[in-house]
């Protein structure tokens, strides 16, 4: 996705949620915060933009995000059950109703054969109580893994709005 196409994107997303009166929270680790950033160089996201936290370590995820360490010992930080508690994490340390989160492996190092390079983990939480998390596999190098994970994060959140 183009940074273009990623900037209509994010404007969309965040025309969805000042039409519904929703504030949404990022918890990003692989993407460090890009979700947040192209979403706030919208001008006007602080009319549905809240806050993001950028938890890259496992104690990060544990301090901003209350994400257990029992979960991350059972799971590790890339899994979907993290993913769940990062965003469960967001709304409960946050004024927001809605919050997606996400945990990868970016490359190009730190891929195993259960976690390869690509695998990223998204979840979607809203203060009415809907969690949903998913995982996907992406190809490319670190910096499309990473690109791929915010445009997939967008468009699934849009998607969520839209029902």
């Amino acid at each position: 996705m183009s940074p273009d196409m990623l900037t209509a994107l994010a404007a969309r997303t965040g025309a969805a949620l000042k039409a519904r009166g929703l504030m949404l929270a990022t918890a990003e680790s692989c993407t460090g915060g890009w979700v947040a950033q192209a979403l706030t160089a919208v001008a006007g996201s602080s009319d549905w933009f809240e806050r993001g936290f950028v938890t890259y370590s496992n104690a990060a995820k544990q301090e901003m995000l209350g994400v257990s360490a029992a979960t991350l010992a059972a799971h590790g930080a890339v899994s979907e059950q993290t993913a769940r508690e990062m965003a469960g994490g967001a709304l409960a340390h946050s004024r927001a109703q809605l919050a997606l989160a996400i945990t990868g492996v970016a490359g190009p190092s730190g891929g195993t054969p259960e976690k390869p390079v690509g695998m990223v983990c998204f979840a979607w939480a809203a203060a009415s109580g809907m969690l949903s998390a998913q995982t996907q596999h992406f190809e490319g190098d670190r910096e499309s893994v990473r690109r791929q994970s915010v445009a997939f994060a967008l468009q699934t959140l849009l998607q969520l709005l839209e029902r």
